[in-house]
């Protein structure tokens, strides 16, 4: 049996080259052609970015249209979208440029914002490094997952739906070759709802399921 191999991951954050955003029509332009590791680095990789509290929503664009924009409606709108819902960045973008439409043309004109509140589009390289840990069997799982860093939970949960076996997690792709063993395993894995969870909540609700009774 193949151990598990514990990885994390570092950011380098940088300027996409798009202009910033001043008006909720400009937001417009820039979605619609921005880069697919813009869509997901606002989406997606925020919760691997250093912060001391959490915003009430987990991407930036919602967060950007509660306290730049004052719209409030156009927040909830952004606030609520799953992006793990969605089959592709594309499939994602459509769904934006949507509500974005759809909340022009039910204002009497496009609002903007003060100077130096502009929404600044940015991008990311995710460095990844050994962390020399080994896991050896599912039982030691649940033990190795308190100590691993957030940027290993993103890396092993979250990253991981990108790579193959695509919209699965590491520990599950891992699991499958013990066998019956580690079946049990991997379905306490599947019921855990991440899409709103940061990740220390994320590496709790992990540690909960997998030493449930039962498992």
């Amino acid at each position: 049996m193949k151990p598990f191999v514990v990885m994390d991951c570092v950011l380098l954050t940088r300027m996409s080259g798009l202009p910033e955003a001043a008006s909720l029509r400009e937001l417009r332009e820039r979605l619609a052609v921005c880069g697919e590791n813009v869509l997901y680095h606002h989406f997606y990789e925020t919760l691997l970015r250093p912060s001391f509290d959490y915003p009430d929503y987990h991407n930036d664009f919602a967060v950007w249209a509660k306290l730049q924009l004052a719209d409030q409606v156009l927040a909830e709108r952004f606030g609520v979208l799953d992006p793990y819902a969605f089959a592709s960045m594309e499939e994602l973008r459509g769904v934006m440029l949507d509500i974005v439409d759809d909340r022009l043309n039910s204002l009497p004109y496009a609002p903007s914002v003060a100077k130096g509140a502009e929404f600044y589009f940015f991008e990311a390289t995710t460095v990844v490094f050994d962390t020399d840990v080994r896991i050896c069997a599912p039982e030691e799982l649940a033990s190795a997952i308190v100590r691993m860093t957030t940027g290993s939970i993103f890396f092993h949960f979250i990253e991981a739906r990108r790579r193959e076996p695509l919209a699965v997690d590491d520990f599950s792709a891992w699991l499958v070759q013990f066998g019956d063993k580690g079946s049990a395993f991997i379905e306490a894995l599947r019921t855990i709802d991440f899409s709103f969870l940061t990740l220390a909540e994320l590496r709790d609700e992990i540690h909960s399921q997998l030493t449930a009774p039962g498992i």
